[in-house]
C-alpha cells in the first residue's frame, strides 16, 4: 500500500467553482457582485453604507480622490444616483514596469429610496475623501378607511 491512499482529495463540483465566482467580490472592488446598486462602468466601484435612523437615511460613500466637481448626485423616480470619475494619480514607472496601485475610471451607483425618503430636502456634503448624503425621512402616510356610497 502506498502513501498515497492515506490522502483523501475532494474533487470541486461544478457548484462550487459557481458558488465561488457569484459568492466573491471582485479584488478592486467592494460591492458584491449580486448588488443591483453597482452599474459596470470602470474598474472600481466606491464603497458605500446605508444607515437608517428614525429621522432620515445616511449614504456614506468612500471616494479618494475624486473632486467634488467631478461627482454628480441626481434624484428621479424614487431612485438616486451618484457617479463620476477618478483619474490616474500615484503612476510609478521604473526601468521594466510601470507601477499603479490604485483603480481609476468611471463610477456609477444607484440607490432606489423608499416612499418614505424626503426627495426634496436631500443634502451632500463631501470630507477627506468621504461623500455623505442626507435623506430626511417624511412623516409615513396613514392608512385612510374609504367608505363605500351605497347607490
Amino acid at each position: 500500500m502506498t502513501n498515497l491512499a492515506r490522502y483523501e482529495y475532494k474533487v470541486p463540483s461544478v457548484f462550487d467553482y459557481i458558488n465561488r465566482f457569484m459568492d466573491w467580490p471582485s479584488s478592486e472592488t467592494a460591492y458584491s457582485p449580486n448588488d443591483a446598486s453597482f452599474v459596470e462602468t470602470g474598474g472600481w466601484a466606491p464603497s458605500v453604507d446605508i444607515k437608517s435612523e428614525s429621522d432620515r437615511f445616511l449614504i456614506t460613500a468612500d471616494i479618494p480622490g475624486v473632486d467634488c466637481k467631478d461627482i454628480e448626485i441626481n434624484m428621479e423616480n424614487g431612485v438616486l444616483s451618484i457617479k463620476g470619475e477618478r483619474s490616474l494619480f500615484n503612476k510609478e514607472e521604473r526601468k521594466g514596469y510601470t507601477r499603479v496601485e490604485r483603480s481609476q475610471g468611471k463610477f456609477y451607483r444607484r440607490f432606489t429610496l423608499p416612499d418614505t425618503a424626503d426627495s426634496d430636502k436631500i443634502s451632500a456634503r463631501s470630507k477627506n475623501g468621504v461623500l455623505e448624503i442626507e435623506i430626511p425621512k417624511k412623516e409615513k402616510s396613514l392608512l385612510r378607511k374609504i367608505t363605500i356610497k351605497e347607490e
